[in-house]
C-alpha cells in the first residue's frame, strides 16, 4: 500500500508542476518564477495537511525525490510549452489529474493516523486543491475552489469513495484506481460542458 501511495504522489507532483508551470508560463513568468509556481502547486496541499498532522514532517523534506520530479515537471512545461499548453487548455487535464491522485493520498494518511472517517476526506482535499489554490494566489487570481466552478466537491466525493471501498475491503489497484478515475473524469465532464454550483447572489443581485 505505502509504495503504491508512494508513486501516486510522485505521479500528482509531477502532474502539478507542470499544471503550475503552465500557469506561471501564460503569465510570463520568468524562468525562477516558473519553477517556484510549480513547486508550489505540487507540494502546497501535501505540506499544509502534514502541518497539520502531529509528530509529521513535511513530505518533500524527507522525500527529496518529489523536488527532482518536480524540476522534471517544469523543464517538461518550458520545453514542451505550445503542445502541453494547448492539451491543457482544452482539458485542464494536469488539474484533474494531480487533483486526483492527491486526493487519495490525503485520505490515505488520514486512515494512517487513525482519524475520524470525515477528517481523512477534509485532508485529502486539501492535499488534491490547496497547491491550485496557493498557485492562483501567487498569479494574482482568483482561486478556483472559490468559484462556482465544481472542484472541491469532486475531492470530497472522491475521498467517501475511497473511504466506502476501504471498508468494503477491495483490494488493490481497483481501491485506489477507482476513486481516482472518477475525480478525473468527473472534472474533465465538469469543464466540457461547464457545469457548476449555483452561486448565492443572483445576477440582479450583483447590479
Amino acid at each position: 500500500m505505502e509504495t503504491i501511495l508512494f508513486y501516486i504522489s510522485l505521479l500528482g507532483s509531477l502532474t502539478l508542476a507542470i499544471s503550475g508551470a503552465l500557469k506561471a508560463i501564460n503569465k510570463n513568468f520568468d524562468p525562477f518564477g516558473v519553477l517556484i509556481i510549480g513547486f508550489v502547486t505540487a507540494v502546497g496541499g501535501g505540506s499544509i495537511r502534514d502541518m497539520l498532522l502531529t509528530d509529521k514532517t513535511v513530505f518533500w523534506l524527507n522525500e527529496s525525490i518529489h523536488l527532482y520530479v518536480i524540476i522534471v515537471g517544469v523543464i517538461l512545461a518550458i520545453i514542451f510549452r505550445n503542445q502541453l499548453n494547448q492539451f491543457n487548455k482544452s482539458l485542464s487535464f494536469f488539474d484533474a489529474l494531480g487533483l486526483g491522485l492527491f486526493t487519495i493520498t490525503g485520505v490515505q494518511i488520514g486512515l494512517d493516523y487513525d482519524l475520524h472517517a470525515i477528517n481523512c476526506i477534509i485532508l485529502g482535499t486539501i492535499t488534491g486543491s490547496f497547491g491550485g489554490i496557493l498557485r492562483d494566489v501567487l498569479v494574482n487570481e482568483t482561486p478556483v475552489i472559490f468559484k462556482k466552478e465544481i472542484y472541491a466537491t469532486i475531492s470530497i466525493i472522491g475521498g467517501a469513495i475511497y473511504l466506502l471501498l476501504v471498508k468494503l475491503q477491495v483490494k488493490n489497484p481497483i481501491l485506489q484506481i477507482a476513486p481516482i478515475v472518477f475525480i478525473i473524469i468527473s472534472r474533465l465532464i465538469i469543464l466540457r460542458f461547464n457545469i457548476s454550483l449555483p452561486q448565492i447572489r443572483s445576477q440582479d443581485e450583483k447590479k
